[in-house]
């Protein structure tokens, strides 16, 4: 007798799209781990393809370049990044505390984790060798300045936010601190983030809020 297996047990094959994206989820998870452990240098498509468990072929048709690879890093980052926001509903948020959150969880996310240490670590490479690849990260930081600066001027509509403040001045002052608290973290990831963290959020809510009084 020849024993078939039930619907509900048989497991749907995947189409080449669906192994296309897993491949490349894999590969830049594995560029993750090779920064933040190697270096930038360390970061070759032959040791990516390696520790993807692939060839280095693969990882050299996927990115192309040391460009495209950064690209593709920095966008599969924001798209992590951005699901946390949208199932925590941060959108849904009054805007002053939208800020404050971006403020809390990434200081919150500076954790020996791969993804953001190696992304910092990628960025002090490209500006230390003045290299092309700064213009990704560039647009990178423009892209969350944008979205600080549309949550301030919501703020400002909304009376939560003072409306003397220029808006895209704001929004840069509040992402210069995370980038400054997180190079030094980079540079010394045994201090007590903590602390830190909870400072940053009484500045910005001080220096944002049109409702604390001097």
């Amino acid at each position: 007798m020849v024993m078939t297996a039930s619907p509900s047990s048989v497991t749907p094959r995947r189409t080449q799209a669906e192994r296309r994206d897993e491949s490349e989820r894999n590969l830049l998870d594995a560029t993750l781990r090779v920064v933040a452990t190697g270096g930038v240098n360390a970061a070759t498509f032959e040791a990516i393809g390696r520790e993807a468990g692939y060839s280095r072929g693969l990882a050299t048709q996927r990115f192309g370049s040391k460009r495209g690879l950064i690209d593709a890093v920095i966008a599969h980052l924001h798209q992590q990044r951005e699901a946390v926001l949208e199932a925590d509903h941060v959108t849904d948020m009054p805007a002053l505390d939208a800020v404050v959150y971006y403020v809390d969880s990434h200081l919150r996310g500076l954790s020996p984790d791969y993804g953001g240490r190696a992304y910092f670590m990628m960025l002090a490479g490209a500006v230390a060798d003045a290299s092309s690849v700064r213009e990704a990260f560039a647009q990178s930081h423009e892209r969350v300045r944008r979205w600080l600066e549309a949550l301030i001027r919501r703020g400002q509509a909304e009376g939560d936010v003072r409306r003397d403040l220029d808006p895209t001045a704001a929004a840069l002052t509040v992402g210069s601190l995370m980038l400054g608290v997180s190079i030094q973290w980079l540079v010394d990831p045994k201090m007590d983030i903590n602390p830190i963290r909870l400072t940053s959020i009484d500045m910005v809510r001080r220096s944002l809020s049109a409702k604390v009084k001097a």
